[in-house]
């Protein structure tokens, strides 16, 4: 049963590393990854001197924690309200609801969100210039862009979140419940002292295993909605790597900044299985 999962793996996952011999090398698609000239580490040194490097690293490190801290803080407050509710048929309408964006593409998401955020014609603008403020272009401003990425990448992906911690919140014991209503506890006092701390665990487990993605900002977000006018502030490694590699046939370069993110990636996610089963007691077998 294990076979073909296997050969899945070998072939889209391990099979595509002998690439990362194109980092080492200067390559050149006529003479293919084993003529091409041995350069070593002189790709790695190019983009160690070069100041869009550090920039782009910079953007990808900040936009990467804000949407793990969001998408953290966002499902777990939605769930808590969501149990809430007392009616199912309204608490699963609204699960329903926020859960649709997220099997919608990016593609979808960058036209609904280009129309939305118009400096001209877009809803937001409008309501912000029947308050009295000057209109915004979100999309093209360099200060606003990170920002329309982490809240646009939250309100997609929370929905999906809420459902780990409302199945967490199933499994608390009515009885815990049934005790606090027996010693005077309100519900704001029951959420405080029986739901929170009961779903404390998976929180501490998905914020662990989060910081594995700490470099991965979204390249399909990014890629959809991104412009020259933002690259300062909304390049990321991803969108470097396309950028330099296939519009600028960088191949060498690109691999190296790959490769380099790749590593760095590997030793967060081993980090953050580490701290995953020393505080939450989590194991991978």
């Amino acid at each position: 049963m294990l076979v073909p999962g296997i050969i899945v793996v070998l072939l889209f996952s391990y099979g595509p590393m002998v690439g990362i011999v194109i980092a080492f090398e200067n390559f050149i698609p006529v003479k293919g990854m084993f003529r091409s000239e041995w350069v070593g580490l002189e790709h790695f040194k190019y983009i160690y001197h070069l100041s869009e490097t550090r920039e782009v690293l910079r953007n990808t490190v900040f936009i990467a924690f804000l949407k793990i801290i969001g998408g953290l803080v966002a499902p777990f407050v939605t769930a808590l309200l969501l149990n809430e509710i007392v009616k199912k048929v309204y608490k699963r309408t609204v699960q329903t609801i926020i859960y649709m964006p997220h099997f919608m593409s990016w593609v979808i998401m960058a036209g609904i969100l280009l129309d939305v955020l118009s400096p001209t014609s877009g809803i937001v603008n409008q309501f912000l210039a029947w308050l009295g403020f000057d209109k915004v272009f979100f999309l093209g401003d360099e200060k606003w862009f990170p920002y329309v990425l982490v809240v646009t990448d939250v309100l997609k992906e929370f929905g999906f979140g809420t459902v780990v911690y409302l199945a967490a919140i199933t499994a608390v014991n009515p009885a815990l419940y049934e005790a606090a209503v027996l010693d005077g506890a309100n519900r704001w006092k029951q959420t405080l002292n029986v739901t929170i701390p009961v779903i404390v665990p998976i929180t501490i487990l998905l914020t662990t295993l989060a910081l594995g993605n700490v470099l991965n900002a979204g390249f399909d977000q990014v890629f959809n909605l991104y412009n020259p006018s933002v690259y300062s502030t909304g390049d990321i490694l991803d969108t470097y790597v396309y950028r330099i590699g296939l519009a600028s046939a960088q191949y060498g370069v690109a691999t190296a900044v790959g490769l380099f993110k790749s590593v760095i990636s590997l030793v967060l996610i081993a980090l953050s299985y580490v701290m995953a089963y020393r505080f939450a007691n989590y194991r991978i077998f």
